[in-house]
């Protein structure tokens, strides 16, 4: 995707110049990028405990309590195998068969799904269950292959993907390049799901993304719109930030709420510039994320946040902040994707013309929104306004759902 002429041009939108001000988020990068040399640790032993809102509030319970059944699992490898399977879609069932939010297939629901809720029936459909199922599951995976050389968890992964004769036979992860590839994206998904107990460190494409986005600044916000040309180079929230990446060679999801998961968790003071801040109605529950922008220091985010606005500089602490990534390479690899038709959606020709004469009534207060009041952020930046969290949103299709079931695509079933 082409980038505009030079970094430091000057876009003009309705009359009002905005400057890129590649000076004053450079600044805010090279200064707390500099600072978070102090803050990347290496991992820590302990309990893993889970991210927040990274699992919804309705399990997190229960992924917490029983990702600590045996060792070869915890709650955030649970997590990110519910995820990968379902995208914690009770009703979820796949083309194979496989259902429920563990996906079971039948025959391995027989003989390995348990009574979790003690309620006298062993139900595929019912979280109660089929979460403890997984769990126990997995546990009886490693207890088959745990004399197998290597990671006794890798072992248990392969053993849950190509079965545990195979783990055995190869004497650890088979060289079945599937088996190899469910191994590393789950441990690497897991690493979104986990709370953090170390400074998270610095992500090596934030600049790039920074970059890209701020040549962006004043494109006028599309739903749906991915920055293509026969989309006028327009963009929206997820969109703006896909593209940003994508410079940087990293590919995020379609969807705000699945690029939640494309790396770990930042705190709010431990924020550097490039990281990926969300905003949500539900500020338990990661899938309910509706927007999405690019932090750029000093309490500013660059953001696509609405119809008839622009992308532009915005303050992000506002009620509705949920929670930040930090992007890695290995954590957006990892993701599920859906098929494209399943994650936007045409507008049609009345939506169009709604969106166009929206656009045009709210040109006038979008000036206004633009201007910031001096010496309180970048040149461009918007002031939020009371109510401000409210309009910062996409609409429910398909910004901030990846689809109506409430998660990405199944990726497979169980093996039994």
């Amino acid at each position: 995707m082409g980038d505009p002429g030079g970094v430091k041009k000057v876009l003009v939108v309705g009359g009002i110049g905005i400057t890129t001000c590649l000076g004053f988020v450079a600044l805010l990068f090279v200064g707390t990028l500099a600072a978070a040399g102090s803050l990347a640790g290496g991992a820590a032993g302990g309990a893993v405990a889970l991210a927040k809102g990274a699992v919804p509030a309705q399990y997190q319970a229960l992924v917490q309590k029983w990702g600590n059944l045996c060792p070869a699992i915890n709650p955030a490898l649970l997590a990110a195998q519910l995820y990968q399977e379902s995208g914690f879609n009770p009703k979820a069932q796949s083309p194979a068969a496989a259902q429920g939010i563990a996906q079971f297939i039948p025959g391995t629901w027989a003989t390995h799904g348990i009574d979790g809720n003690k309620d006298g029936v062993r139900d595929v459909w019912d979280p109660q269950d089929a979460i403890p199922s997984a769990a126990y599951y997995d546990c009886e995976l490693a207890k088959y292959v745990k004399d197998a050389p290597g990671d006794p968890t890798h072992n248990m992964l392969a053993a849950y993907n190509a079965g545990p004769y195979a783990v055995i036979k190869y004497g650890g992860v088979p060289p079945y390049s599937e088996t190899q590839n469910y191994v590393k994206t789950i441990t690497d998904l897991s690493e979104s799901f986990a709370r953090p107990v170390t400074r998270v460190e610095p992500s090596q494409q934030a600049a790039q993304a920074i970059q890209y986005a701020q040549q962006k600044l004043g494109t006028p916000y599309l739903w749906g719109g991915t920055g293509t040309a026969e989309q006028g180079g327009r963009f929206d929230c997820s969109g703006l930030t896909q593209a940003a990446y994508r410079t940087a060679g990293i590919e995020l999801p379609r969807v705000a709420n699945d690029q939640y998961n494309a790396g770990p968790h930042p705190s709010r003071d431990e924020l550097l510039p490039g990281d990926l801040v969300f905003f949500s109605d539900d500020l338990t529950n990661s899938r309910a994320i509706r927007h999405v922008g690019i932090y750029v220091g000093g309490g500013y985010m660059i953001d696509a946040p609405r119809p008839g606005a622009v992308v532009r500089f915005s303050k992000m602490d506002t009620p509705d902040y949920f929670g930040a990534t930090r992007v890695t390479a290995a954590g957006a690899e990892a993701l599920p994707t859906a098929p494209a038709e399943e994650q936007t959606e045409e507008q049609t020709e009345e939506q169009a013309e709604e969106q166009a004469e929206e656009q045009a009534e709210e040109q006038t207060e979008e000036q206004t929104e633009e201007q910031a009041e001096p010496g309180e952020g970048p040149e461009g930046a918007a002031e939020a306004e009371p109510g401000e969290e409210a309009r910062r949103e996409e609409p429910a299709t398909p910004e901030g759902r990846s689809d109506e079931a409430g998660g990405p695509l199944v990726s497979r079933a169980p093996a039994s």
